[in-house]
């Protein structure tokens, strides 16, 4: 299946990637067209109450890569797991040790944020056999660094290492790279510069795919709306609103009903 992507941008066909953190939905997922989850380190807002990623461990990863991978149909899905922060970024060997932790935990790949400055612990995971998903522009991993949730390369020079950045992992052995809050315009640069698949989060309608947070295309994630996301559904409201029905039904002595009870 893994070999199936890697080639669908050859054969201009799009990549459809969301995140899931659990079997439940990684099951209702599998049967939607989706040629990829990604059990990424988003967990932290979406599912643990944190501010941000900053603060997802390598335990956190591998239980919710467990999870995903049990409920996947992997004749359908690849799953790739994010890299948490502080799990590769100092040490290579820990890198690849970590790394293996993930496939293990039942990733098909990993992924990690950066380029140059983290290339000797894209090579140690590389060199265990393992396949690689790239991170670049908006990196989470390093919003203190860059002042926050902002589009990156606007200018000239950040653009310039881009694309320096993205041909480095290409010739290093990376499979595929997400470029994340970029403009439109040079994630089409590079993406046509590419052999690999690019895909996109906030990176305009040229990259090789696309993926967004199951939560915020669901509805379900309410704390703010990022521009590059499309809700699909509401399921926020559609939550509450069975929620506070049962709880009304219960309260007035209507649930449960005889056709509820066993005889």
């Amino acid at each position: 299946m893994l070999e199936k992507i890697l080639q669908m941008k050859k054969n201009n066909e799009k990549i459809v990637m969301v995140t899931c953190y659990d079997a439940t939905m990684a099951k209702i997922m599998s049967n939607s067209n989706v040629d990829m989850f990604l059990v990424g380190d988003s967990v932290g807002m979406t599912k643990l109450g944190y501010e941000n990623t900053l603060s997802v461990t390598m335990d956190d990863m591998i239980h919710h890569t467990k999870a995903t991978a049990r409920g996947t149909n992997k004749d359908k899905v690849v799953v790739v797991s994010d890299m948490p922060y502080k799990s590769y970024e100092d040490d290579p060997k820990l890198a690849a040790e970590n790394a293996k932790k993930l496939i293990d935990a039942g990733a098909d790949m990993v992924k990690l944020e950066g380029g140059l400055e983290i290339i000797n612990s894209i090579k140690a995971i590389i060199n265990e056999g393992i396949k690689i998903v790239g991170h670049l522009g908006l990196m989470p991993q390093s919003i203190e660094k860059m002042g926050g949730y902002k589009v990156q390369c606007r200018d000239e020079e950040s653009q310039k290492k881009l694309l320096e950045d993205s041909l480095l992992l290409q010739k290093t052995g990376v499979s595929m790279i997400v470029f994340e809050g970029i403009p439109e315009t040079i994630a089409k640069t590079v993406t046509e510069k590419l052999d690999i698949p690019t895909i996109g989060i906030g990176a305009g309608r040229y990259c090789d795919g696309q993926v967004l947070v199951s939560d915020d295309l669901l509805g379900m994630f309410t704390d703010f709306t990022p521009k590059f996301v499309k809700k699909y559904a509401n399921l926020a409201q559609v939550i509450q609103e069975a929620t506070a029905q049962y709880s009304k039904e219960v309260k007035e002595g209507k649930f449960p009903q005889e056709v509820n009870t066993y005889k």
